[in-house]
C-alpha cells in the first residue's frame, strides 16, 4: 500500500512540474507573438491598447509601454479609434505595424517609441478596461 501511495505521489509531482514548464513556454510564446518581425523590413507588428489625449499618444502592450510618434498615421489611427470611445481618455484595442526606436536622451517620454507604418485592426475594449475614477463636484 505504501508503494502505491508513494508511486502516486511521485507521478503527481512529476506531472505538476511538467505542467509548470508548459505554462512558462506558453508565456514566452505569448510574449514573442506580441512582437513579430515583418519580412525583414525592420517593421514589427504590435497588439495592444492605444490612447491619444492632450498631445500625447501611448501604446500599451502586455509587457511594454511605447510613446507613439505623432504624425499623419497616428492621426489616422486616432480618427479610426473615435467611434469606439465613450470618453476622450478611453483606450482602444489596436494591431499595427510599427518601427520601434529608442527616444533621444534629451527628450522626455517613454524609453521606447513607435512610428506607425500600417494600421491592421482597431476594436473597442470591454468597458471594464476603461474604468476611470473621476473627481469633481456635483452641483
Amino acid at each position: 500500500m505504501k508503494k502505491i501511495l508513494l508511486s502516486l505521489f511521485v507521478i503527481t509531482a512529476f506531472l505538476s512540474c511538467k505542467d509548470d514548464s508548459k505554462k512558462e513556454n506558453e508565456l514566452t510564446k505569448e510574449n514573442t507573438l506580441e512582437v513579430n518581425d515583418a519580412a525583414n523590413e525592420g517593421l514589427t507588428t504590435l497588439t495592444g491598447n492605444f490612447v491619444y489625449y492632450a498631445d500625447g499618444a501611448v501604446l500599451q502592450t502586455k509587457s511594454e509601454l511605447y510613446g507613439v510618434i505623432i504624425n499623419e498615421k497616428m492621426h489616422e489611427l486616432d480618427n479610426q479609434a473615435q467611434p469606439f470611445k465613450d470618453e476622450p481618455t478611453d483606450l482602444v484595442g489596436v494591431t499595427i505595424k510599427v518601427k520601434i526606436s529608442k527616444k533621444p536622451a534629451d527628450e522626455e517620454g517613454w524609453e521606447n517609441r513607435v512610428e506607425i507604418i500600417e494600421i491592421l485592426n482597431v476594436s473597442k475594449l470591454p468597458s471594464e478596461a476603461n474604468e476611470v475614477i473621476k473627481l469633481g463636484t456635483k452641483q
